[in-house]
């Protein structure tokens, strides 16, 4: 809720870079712009910015819009739908009107990882006017990041430079998904503000930063050793049975996930089994994308500080997937899976842009549902402190 001092303000001053009001509920590219630009917080403010939806222009309550709880559903998915990289920080509820009735608060919060961008564009709020960011304005945002590195992968790494960096791989591939396209037409800036406009690059320490350094390195295992995937196959159930196969996955992220994704397809395999004598149903012996949801998890999560790899092991009736590094921030297990948290954020953001992570905070419950509609028993999980073990049990007809 509003403090009275919050309500006052957002009632009677005029539409500002703070304050949006509508009547609608249907315009989801709007609603998406606004928290965008709230999040850039062009102005500086460093105070909140609010949606607020069923008030007229005067601030009056609009008697038409109906607040739904659906409403606030959808309002919320804004937050984590992949459309906005990075998250925005926000909160929705309903708050009541002085003269009766209620309406919704969108409150964003602003972004200390700015530019912020809505599918690719840099939407800022000047005064009560919403548009799109010029060069400046997003040189601006770029300065203004926190000297405080918030993680890990937003942090220089003063020991890479531009030449050690695949920037074919960022201009003509990456480049072209992350960013609108009338940008690309309209971009004049020098490579190192492009790279920083997407926080691959750090302007003042003149270096990339650890995301750009594991996304786009020619050898990322030069700075970080442990970067890499390995896989084993197992003949038998335990560590200490005989060891059919084996491979490792390194690369910038780029490549590794592409090779990853190479490797799972066709790699499971499906069989009908009898229900009656004239029914059968097809099962896998494990759904690829529930094993892809929980591998590519794990290597968005993991520590990449670590001295150890991500861990994909296949047994005879089972898989383990090990990741260093145990629940971040605000997950615990006591609600896992329903909060997480962001160790890596730039990362995440990179695997939403190649399509490696199409919901924040939702692998996990997809795959469990997989698993489940191929009739296989939920994923086990161990969240040790210093490591997150995931073990998929074979179908057991399979």
């Amino acid at each position: 809720m509003l403090s009275p001092e919050q309500l006052k303000e957002v009632l009677a001053i005029d539409e500002s870079d703070r304050i949006e009001r509508t009547v609608s509920t249907k315009k989801t590219v709007k609603f998406r712009e606004a928290i965008c630009s709230f999040s850039n917080d062009l102005p500086g403010h460093r105070k909140p910015g609010y949606l607020l939806i069923g008030l007229n222009d005067d601030g009056s309550l609009c008697p038409e819009t109906e607040i739904t709880d659906q409403l606030m559903q959808d309002m919320a998915s804004y937050r984590d739908d992949g459309h906005i990289l990075p998250q925005p920080i926000m909160r929705v509820f309903k708050q009541a009107h002085p003269d009766g009735g209620e309406f919704l608060v969108v409150e964003v919060e602003p972004s200390d990882m700015p530019p912020v961008r809505r599918d690719g564009t840099v939407d800022i709020r000047v005064g009560p006017r919403r548009g799109r960011a010029s060069e400046s304005d997003e040189r601006r945002l770029i300065e203004r990041r926190s000297a405080n590195f918030r993680t890990f992968d937003l942090t220089p790494c003063p020991d890479a430079t531009l030449e050690e960096m695949d920037i074919d791989a960022f201009l003509n591939t990456y480049r072209r998904v992350a960013i609108e396209a009338e940008v690309l037409r309209e971009n004049h800036r020098e490579l190192e503000h492009q790279l920083a406009g997407l926080r691959f690059y750090h302007l003042d320490r003149k270096c990339p930063t650890n995301a750009g350094v594991l996304a786009f390195a020619h050898d990322p295992l030069a700075y970080y050793p442990s970067a890499y995937v390995q896989y084993v196959r197992f003949e038998g159930e335990t560590l200490a049975d005989d060891v059919a196969a084996q491979k490792q996955f390194n690369g910038n992220l780029m490549g590794l996930l592409r090779e990853l994704d190479s490797f799972l397809e066709g790699r499971f395999t499906e069989k009908p089994i009898k229900n009656s004598a004239l029914k059968e149903t097809l099962v896998w012996d494990y759904p690829e994308d529930s094993i892809r949801e929980l591998l590519m998890n794990a290597i968005l999560h993991r520590d990449y500080q670590s001295n150890q790899p991500v861990r994909f092991y296949e047994f005879d009736r089972h898989i383990e997937i090990q990741s260093p590094g145990g629940l971040y921030g605000d997950a615990r297990p006591e609600n896992f899976p329903l909060v997480n948290d962001y160790r890596n954020p730039v990362l995440a953001e990179v695997m939403a842009t190649l399509g490696y992570a199409n919901r924040f905070g939702r692998g996990v419950a997809r795959a469990q549902r997989l698993l489940l509609d191929n009739g296989s028993a939920e994923a086990e999980f161990d969240l040790e402190t210093t490591h997150f073990l995931v073990k998929i049990n074979k179908h057991p007809a399979r």
